[in-house]
């Protein structure tokens, strides 16, 4: 009798830092780094948010390194919460995944990727969205095709949009020198800037490095994951964090700094300043480019806890199989891509995106404090521990709440009612695993 179908580990260290980056990485520092520059008005303040969000991103990473350096099962934060705090809370956060933040966030993406196709070719509403669900189908058949060509994918576009980046820093540094003054501050008068306003400024700071989790979700595709993962995953912020200082560096040095608060386009801008006109088409094909590529990546990883969920008992058996030619989730992969295209098509992921996306801090703060108690554990053996202990996950676990308590004191009827579609998903569970 033949051996079931199983993964095929095809993911090499390069391949999994391309995810981590590409999946970081899509439109957010290309189209509207204002949302930390329009609470700090001084260029000093502004990078130094952009250095603490880099740092408590690196540290969150390093968390997570430690947890996948002990269990190399795919699924990730699911996997990790189970272990922690038992199966109901990895069953909340695969509960919040599917319905809303990851697939809210495909859709979101591939929304953002019609609008600047749109840029270049005319397209209209329907058409966008028609664009932007094909887009999903393409990505999500090319991974049911295998991870193997799937990382391939991702690993192309972050090369692609690393250059680009490197391209806009020399550009905007060689050229820039053409504006009267550099490094202009706010010439509007502000009242001082409140603790609250670097909290809010630090909260958008950590969304736009949102995703660096999700290369744990493919562990049993990565060779020798309880190395690879770690690696990746301390490259991978990194690269990141230098890329997203050097832009804003850059925005800084050609622009003043009221213009890059109040733009949402601050890549485009800067283009028109240096190039003229065509500059901001030629910058829509870089986020073109950039969306696809974090596209790519987010598709990949989502099925793999679906998986790992339904090979647990807490969904549909069915979305646990393996095709046996390809070694993927297959059905995962269909119905994650039919929900997001659903979400599309209704644009009803922007209101529960946004309401629910501020939760996975909670999960994340909650993922910290079960590293700490799994430390307790004689049993388990960890290939990497994290740097700092308990120092570096106390601070992420402040920081992560200081976020949820920032979002929910702002607009407390969104996240509230957010919360509530989490929680949701708890009779759900109970019914679900009711014997």
């Amino acid at each position: 009798m033949s051996a079931p179908p199983a993964l095929r580990r095809a993911i090499g260290l390069p391949h999994a830092t391309a995810l981590v980056v590409g999946t970081i990485i899509g439109a957010s520092i290309f189209v509207q780094p204002s949302e930390i520059t329009a609470r700090i008005p001084s260029v000093a303040g502004v990078l130094a948010v952009w250095v603490a969000a880099g740092a408590l991103t690196l540290i969150g990473a390093l968390v997570t390194a430690e947890l996948a350096s002990i269990f190399s099962r795919s699924g990730g934060v699911y996997v990790y919460l189970t272990e922690s705090f038992g199966p109901p809370l990895g069953f909340l956060w695969g509960w919040a995944m599917f319905w809303s933040m990851h697939s809210g966030i495909i859709a979101a993406i591939a929304v953002v990727f019609a609008r600047y196709a749109d840029h270049i070719i005319p397209l209209g509403p329907v058409a966008s969205k028609a664009v932007a669900i094909a887009v999903i189908v393409l990505l999500s058949a090319i991974n049911y095709a295998g991870v193997k060509q799937g990382s391939r994918l991702q690993t192309l576009f972050t090369a692609g949009k690393l250059v680009a980046v490197v391209a806009i820093v020399v550009i905007g540094f060689a050229l820039g020198g053409r504006v009267a003054a550099h490094f202009v501050g706010s010439a509007t008068p502000h009242t001082a800037t409140s603790a609250a306003d670097y909290v809010a400024g630090l909260a958008a700071g950590l969304f736009a490095f949102g995703g660096w989790h999700m290369v744990t979700y493919s562990s049993e595709e990565t060779l020798n994951p309880r190395a690879t993962i770690p690696r990746a995953l301390a490259l991978g912020t990194g690269i990141v964090t230098l890329a997203y200082l050097a832009m804003n560096t850059v925005y800084f040095y050609v622009l003043p700094l009221d213009r890059v608060a109040h733009s949402t386009r601050v890549a485009a801008d800067l283009a028109d300043t240096l190039l003229g006109p065509w500059g901001g088409t030629a910058i829509s094909v870089v986020v073109l480019f950039s969306t696809f590529g974090a596209l790519a990546g987010i598709v990949l990883t989502g099925p793999r806890v679906y998986l790992a969920m339904a090979q647990d008992g807490l969904l549909f058996r069915w979305l646990g199989e393996i095709h046996p030619r390809f070694q993927t989730p297959h059905r995962a992969i269909v119905l994650q891509a039919l929900v997001a295209s659903v979400l599309v098509a209704t644009g009803s992921f922007r209101a529960l995106f946004t309401r629910v996306v501020y939760t996975e801090w909670i999960f994340f703060a909650l993922m910290a404090v079960g590293l700490m108690r799994l430390r307790r554990r004689p049993d388990l053996v960890r290939d990497y521990a994290i740097w700092g202990y308990p120092v570096l996950p106390m601070i992420f676990v402040v920081a992560a709440l200081l976020v949820v308590v920032n979002q929910i004191v702002a607009n407390p009827v969104e996240t509230l009612t957010g919360l509530g579609i989490v929680l949701a998903g708890l009779p759900v569970f109970y019914l679900w695993a009711k014997p």
